[in-house]
C-alpha cells in the first residue's frame, strides 16, 4: 500500500528520475513562444480573408484572400496582450478557479482521500483492469460529447488514485487525457470538431459514423497498450516513475476492516449524483464551463455541509483549492496570447492560405495527407476544434472538391490532425493547465508522449489513405 504526499509538506527518501532533470517552466516556454511569434509579424506577410456569417457562426469567404499591410506587433503590445489573452480565456480560467475551489471544500472533508484509501484496498489485485476501464469511459466522453476542459475535474481524482495502487501520476494524467483527447480526435458523435466542420462542409451531421467508430476502436486499444506498458514498468520499479507534484512513501497496509464513515459515503454518493446531473446537462441541456463550475460548486457546498464542515471552513477550503489551481488558470491565458498576436498582427489567414497553395499542388493520392498535416499545423495557433473548424473547413470544402478529395475525408482529415496535436502543442491551454496542475514538466511529457504521436500519426494515414482511395462519402 502506498501514501500519497505533496512534495512541498514532507521531504521524501524516494526520488524519482524527474527529481534530476532540467525542465522548462511552462510560463517560460509559452513566453518564448509569444516572442517569436511577435517576431513573425515584422516578417511574414499579412493577408486577410472577407468573413460571412453561415447559421450564426463567422466563416471565412475561401474567394477573397487579399494580402494587406504588415501589422507588426510592438514591444509593449507583447506585454499587453497578455492582458488581453487572459481576458479573452477568462471564462475557462474562471471555470479552472472554481472547480478548484469546490474541490477544495470536498477534500477539506476528507472524503476524497478515504475513497481512494478503500479503492486502492479493494482493487489492489485487480489494478490492471483500472487502465483500460477508465480510458473507455474517458474516450466515450470525448467522442460522443467532446469532453475537453472537463478533464481537469478527473485528473484530481484519478491521479492520486493511480499512484495509491502503485503506478504513477503519469500514469493516471494519461488515463484522462489521452483518453478524452482520443475520445475527441475520432469523434463519433463529437459536436465541436465533427459536427461543426460536417455542417460547414454541408454534409448531413454525423454522416460517415461507421468508419469513425472503427478509428475509434483501434486508437482506443492502441492508448490501452500504451499507457499499459508504461504502468507496468513503473509497478515493477517506482523509480521509473513520474511522479510531479506528489512522491511516493511506503506506509503500513490499510487495514483489511477499513470502512468508510457513514458522512463520507454520503457525501460521495452527492458527488456521484453531482456527475450523473453533470452528464445529462452537457447531453441534454447543452451545458458548458459556467453550468460546470456551477454544479461543482452547489455540490461542494452540499458535501461540506453534510460532513459538518462550518461556513468558515468550507471558505477556507474554497481559497486553498483555488490556489491549488493558480497556476494552471494563469497558463490558460497565457497561452491564450498567441492566438491574440496572431490574430492581431494579421498573420492567420496567411498561413492558411500558403498551406492550401501548397496541398493544391501535392499528388492526387496524397492530397487527404496534405490537408491533414496542414490541420495539424493550424491547431499551433488555433487550438479550439471548432474555431478551427470555422477558419479551416471553408477552405478545405472546395479544395477538396477541386483536388479529387471528398468533403467526408476532409471532415476527417481535420479532427485528427486537430486532435493529434492537442497532445503536444504548447498551446493548448487545456493540456499546458493539467500538466501544470499535477506538476509534470511540459518536457518530460513530450519526451514521454511522442512515440504515442507517432502511433496516432500512422493510424491516421492508414484511415485517411483507406477513405481518399474508396472515395468515403456521401461526397
Amino acid at each position: 500500500m502506498t501514501k500519497i504526499i505533496e512534495k512541498g509538506n514532507l521531504k521524501s527518501n524516494v526520488k524519482s528520475k524527474l527529481t534530476n532533470e532540467i525542465s522548462i517552466d511552462a510560463f517560460v516556454l509559452m513566453f518564448c513562444v509569444i516572442l517569436i511569434v511577435a517576431i513573425l509579424t515584422y516578417i511574414f506577410p499579412a493577408g486577410q480573408y472577407d468573413r460571412v456569417e453561415v447559421d450564426g457562426r463567422q466563416v471565412v469567404d475561401p474567394t477573397t484572400f487579399h494580402f494587406v499591410e504588415n501589422a507588426p506587433v510592438g514591444f509593449f503590445d507583447i506585454f499587453s496582450n497578455v492582458h488581453v489573452g487572459m481576458t479573452e480565456a477568462a471564462p475557462i480560467i474562471l471555470f479552472v478557479l472554481l472547480f478548484g475551489g469546490a474541490l477544495g471544500i470536498i477534500q477539506m472533508t476528507g472524503a476524497l482521500n478515504s475513497f481512494i484509501q478503500i479503492v486502492s484496498l479493494k482493487y489492489s489485485s485487480k489494478e490492471k483492469l483500472l487502465i483500460p476501464i477508465m480510458v473507455l469511459v474517458f474516450s466515450l466522453l470525448g467522442t460522443l460529447i467532446g469532453s475537453a476542459e472537463d478533464s481537469l475535474v478527473y485528473l484530481a481524482i484519478l491521479v492520486p488514485m493511480t499512484i495509491s495502487l502503485g503506478f504513477d501520476a503519469l500514469t493516471g494524467f494519461a488515463i484522462v487525457m489521452l483518453g478524452i483527447m482520443v475520445g475527441f480526435l475520432t469523434g463519433i458523435t463529437n459536436p465541436f470538431n465533427v459536427g461543426v466542420a460536417q455542417g460547414i462542409a454541408e454534409l448531413p451531421i454525423y454522416s460517415g459514423i461507421e468508419l469513425r467508430i472503427a478509428l475509434f476502436v483501434v486508437m482506443y486499444l492502441a492508448t490501452v497498450l500504451y499507457i499499459y506498458r508504461h504502468a507496468m514498468k513503473v509497478k515493477k520499479n517506482p523509480e521509473l516513475g513520474v511522479f510531479g507534484k506528489y512522491t511516493r512513501q511506503s506506509t503500513d497496509t490499510i487495514e483489511e476492516n477499513f470502512k468508510l464513515s457513514i458522512r463520507h459515503k454520503i457525501s460521495l454518493y452527492a458527488l456521484l449524483l453531482n456527475f450523473i446531473i453533470l452528464m445529462y446537462g452537457v447531453i441534454k441541456l447543452q451545458w458548458y464551463i459556467s453550468e460546470i463550475a456551477g454544479i461543482f460548486l452547489l455540490f461542494g457546498i452540499i458535501i461540506g455541509f453534510i460532513c459538518k464542515l462550518s461556513p468558515s471552513d468550507m471558505s477556507k477550503g474554497f481559497i486553498d483549492g483555488a490556489k491549488e489551481m493558480i497556476s494552471g488558470a494563469l497558463i490558460i491565458g497565457v497561452a491564450q496570447t498567441i492566438l491574440v498576436i496572431v490574430r492581431d498582427g494579421l498573420l492567420l489567414d496567411s498561413i492558411l492560405y500558403y498551406a492550401s497553395s501548397l496541398i493544391g499542388n501535392l499528388p492526387p493520392a496524397i492530397n487527404a495527407l496534405g490537408m491533414f498535416f496542414t490541420q495539424m499545423c493550424m491547431n499551433f495557433i488555433v487550438p479550439s476544434g471548432s474555431g478551427q473548424a470555422a477558419l479551416t473547413m471553408p477552405i478545405m470544402t472546395p479544395l477538396g472538391d477541386l483536388i479529387g478529395v471528398t468533403r467526408q475525408t476532409a471532415v476527417l482529415a481535420f479532427q485528427t490532425g486537430d486532435g493529434i496535436s492537442n497532445l503536444i502543442f504548447p498551446t493548448s491551454g487545456v493540456l499546458i493547465a493539467a500538466l501544470a496542475l499535477n506538476g509534470i514538466p511540459y518536457t518530460k511529457w513530450l519526451k514521454w508522449v511522442f512515440p504515442f504521436i507517432g502511433i496516432l500519426i500512422a493510424i491516421s494515414i492508414c484511415f485517411l489513405m483507406f477513405a481518399q482511395f474508396t472515395n468515403y462519402g456521401p461526397f
